[in-house]
């Protein structure tokens, strides 16, 4: 079930105002304007009228900046006792304006709707509950608003709407493919859950959402990750949150895609793989830094990197008792938990950091020199670990090269089968192709003769060809 927050103070008013404007609409004849969208697993067509635009209200339930949310958590706070008072409303029209990513900025695309709305006027409607709260179209009115625009085109939902119906078609409306400002990142997520939550199926989720079952899969996983970090980081009254994570929608994916394949081999690596990445996205490192860590980052690079200040002691590895089975079973392994602590120490660290945002506090001081102790000590660990892994990507190149060739041979029977069956091949073309063949393998021999020592089976089949050929 939806949260259900009450109806707001003009909620009469707006009732008699949306009634009146809706029997003049239909009373003026000619063509109506009507709004198409999914009610109950159904198409409704809505009439669409102008509502002034300060009779209306954020939908404090909004799924485009549910995550912003807690950039105030007092205002949050707020927003749970009393959505339809005036201070928090004012704070859902601050959150729609803002930057998803930084609610301290301004979003630059706001600001193109905003510009798009002074010089083209409001091209598709809003829609709004009989009460005036708007199911769609809240930015839309934010903007409208900062313009001073007295009135907005919306459409009108029937009278039975609940907030079931109020969630429903508000998600409906913004996956359209033709939605032009979709949902940020985590809020998408969020939406994601909130449908999970419901007791829907991963793969109805995944065709509502338009994107495959296991990408859905993927997006609770990466969310489950996330509430646990920020479980991780509480220290007293700092903690980060959701939002903190709005720019690192790749690493995390990437991180996921990792994460399955090695688990399917080593459960342990995989989570001493997950432990290292998570650190390296708090501490901001780049997309092809994060991609650099593997299960053996901490033990073959980072630990001689790390300061003792920064090397927790390994937790006991204790039994841990299944209750009801009588049975105990290990608890996470000594690698797995200091990675776990190093993450720890790095999650509290940022939080403390954002918590005393800059605050020449003795506390705050402490963090941001624990951040930048750990932050200097991977950097200094990425860079042998990049290294090793070109050199690893260049000793694999010839190899890869020698088995592309093989596939393109291999495809290559294939088509002189099929010419043969349809007398197509140009024989004089082929011949050509072939004496080249023959010339690269004389080139490749060459090559491999003087860059191998000991030559294995393969190697001293090509050498033997090769003078053969010349004899």
């Amino acid at each position: 079930m939806s949260k259900d927050f009450g109806r707001p103070p003009l909620a009469r008013q707006n009732q008699t105002l949306v009634e009146q404007r809706l029997k003049e609409a239909v009373g003026a004849g000619g063509l109506r304007e009507t709004l198409t969208v999914e009610w109950r697993t159904k198409p409704l067509h809505v009439e669409v009228i102008d509502m002034p635009v300060d009779s209306l209200y954020y939908n404090p339930g909004t799924h485009r900046i549910r995550a912003q949310r807690s950039h105030d958590p007092a205002q949050d706070l707020r927003l749970d006792e009393d959505p339809w008072g005036p201070e928090s409303q004012d704070y859902l029209h601050l959150l729609l304006m803002a930057l998803p990513a930084d609610p301290t900025k301004k979003d630059p695309e706001f600001e193109n709707l905003a510009d798009s709305l002074r010089d083209y006027r409001q091209n598709e409607p809003g829609l709004i509950t009989r009460d005036g709260i708007l199911v769609n179209g809240n930015t839309r009115r934010a903007a409208l608003k900062e313009l001073g625009v007295a009135n907005i085109r919306v459409g009108v939902l029937p009278e039975s709407c609940t907030w079931d119906d109020i969630n429903a078609v508000e998600l409906s409306l913004q996956l359209r493919p033709d939605q032009r400002r979709i949902y940020s990142y985590i809020n998408r997520l969020l939406a994601i859950e909130e449908q999970h939550l419901l007791g829907r199926s991963v793969a109805d989720i995944a065709r509502e959402f338009r994107i495959r079952p296991s990408t859905c899969e993927q997006d609770l996983w990466i969310l489950s990750c996330l509430r646990d970090l920020i479980d991780r980081s509480k220290d007293a009254d700092a903690q980060l949150r959701l939002l903190d994570f709005e720019q690192h929608q790749e690493k995390l994916r990437e991180l996921h895609r990792r994460y399955v394949k090695e688990v399917a081999v080593n459960r342990e690596n995989a989570e001493l793989l997950k432990e290292s990445r998570l650190a390296a996205i708090v501490l901001g490192f780049s997309k092809t830094d994060v991609r650099l860590i593997e299960p053996d980052f901490r033990a073959r690079y980072l630990e001689q990197k790390l300061p003792a200040s920064l090397k927790p002691d390994a937790p006991v590895t204790t039994a841990v008792s299944i209750p009801g089975l009588g049975r105990t079973v290990r608890s996470a392994a000594p690698k797995v938990a200091e990675a776990k602590a190093l993450t720890d120490a790095v999650l509290k660290a940022k939080a403390v950091g954002a918590a005393e945002d800059g605050k020449l506090t003795e506390r705050g001081t402490a963090a941001a020199k624990a951040f930048s102790l750990v932050r200097d000590a991977v950097e200094a660990a990425l860079e042998p670990a990049g290294k090793d892994a070109r050199v690893r990507k260049r000793k694999q190149a010839a190899p890869d090269r020698i088995t592309d060739a093989c596939q393109d041979i291999e495809q290559c029977v294939t088509d002189l089968t099929l010419a043969k069956g349809s007398n197509s091949l140009d024989e004089e073309a082929f011949d050509e192709a072939v004496l080249a063949l023959r010339q690269s393998m004389t080139r490749l021999a060459i090559a491999a003769q003087r860059s191998i020592k000991a030559p294995g089976d393969g190697v001293s089949w090509l050498l033997d060809a090769v003078r053969q050929e010349g004899a």
